[in-house]
């Protein structure tokens, strides 16, 4: 990262979100600017209550913590990932969560305010379902042309190769509605960073070694909520290890290189009626599919990542969060 970057983030404040914040947070570089709170992982009241859990820990003041609605644009009610993340978000451990306030401005008020104030100036990191975005850009169609640029864990990139699956894209289906609006709409630039490319990104047993090595209360926090996390990863891959999909998508924003190969084209949003996907309108050989899509502007599809220098980052800035925040 060669320059500081001012950032607003779009979260439904689960596990892997809050270990994003913490990294945001002591990386170094980062302005935080504000925090939207959606639903996904948690509802949106506990997901703003987490941020604020967070910041809190991290010792980071002043950060505007702003809500969303609480479900899906469509009304329909919105389905939580408490198998994954806990009913509370943070693994249901009874913590007593930092006590923090949030702003009078609704989250798309927020975004949209942001935008016109600081155009060209703000990045966006979208970690939660996209329907902030959508309200945002309901009142204002051009809001996302205003950021410098927009990151999105949501997606799973194009076609996998016949005969393979992915991870479910639990973003999108949380408000497909929301999603098909966001990746239709004009941009400066959008890049999708889908399950395509989050879910190798494993945390893996050095990884938790490493939280352990070095306890404080930002480190022990992030181990003891990745816990639950890893209660649910064991049973894909027989290993007490999980996907980094949140942070891989903080730590693309904040490096773009890393997102070594990419692929330009029109996102649409399909339902095969089991789940609904954000695809690259592409196959995996980066043909066209066999069927008509819906015309949307180019969104830059992240096919390949730098995966090693990823988790080398990572893996240092959350293992060394407490003394890189001055609190140990």
């Amino acid at each position: 990262m060669t320059s500081r970057r001012a950032v607003v983030v779009d979260t439904d404040t689960g596990i892997d979100d809050a270990l994003t914040l913490v990294y945001l947070a002591a990386v170094g570089g980062v302005d935080l600017v504000a925090i939207t709170a959606t639903h996904g992982n948690c509802s949106t009241a506990d997901s703003a209550i987490n941020v604020g859990h967070v910041l809190g820990l991290c010792g980071v003041e002043g950060v505007p913590i702003h809500l969303g609605r609480p479900g899906p644009i469509s009304g329909k009610e919105p389905r939580y990932s408490h198998h994954v993340h806990g009913y509370d978000g943070l693994g249901d451990l009874g913590i007593e969560r930092l006590e923090s306030t949030h702003a009078e401005e609704s989250a798309a008020d927020a975004l949209v305010r942001i935008g016109q104030e600081r155009p060209g100036e703000v990045d966006l990191l979208v970690l939660g379902a996209m329907t902030n975005l959508a309200d945002a850009i309901a009142i204002d169609p051009l809001v996302l042309t205003r950021y410098r640029s927009i990151v999105v864990m949501g997606g799973s990139g194009p076609y996998q190769p016949a005969g393979t699956i992915l991870e479910v894209d639990a973003n999108v289906d949380a408000d497909p509605q929301a999603a098909a609006v966001v990746y239709a709409a004009e941009r400066s630039e959008i890049v999708m960073v889908g399950v395509n490319v989050t879910t190798p990104a494993i945390l893996d047993e050095k990884f938790m070694a490493a939280l352990d090595a070095q306890p404080g209360p930002v480190t022990s926090f992030c181990s003891a909520i990745l816990g639950y996390y890893l209660d649910f990863y064991q049973e894909k891959w027989g290993r007490r290890i999980c996907s980094a999909h949140d942070p891989l998508a903080a730590g693309i924003l904040l490096h773009p290189e890393w997102a070594t190969r990419t692929a330009d084209g029109p996102v649409n949003v399909r339902d095969d009626g089991y789940a609904v996907r954000a695809r690259l309108m592409r196959t995996a050989e980066l043909e066209l599919p066999a069927f008509p899509l819906v015309d949307a502007p180019d969104t830059k599809v992240v096919l390949d990542v730098d995966q090693a220098a990823f988790l080398a980052e990572f893996t240092d800035v959350l293992a060394n969060a407490d003394a890189r925040l001055g609190l140990g």
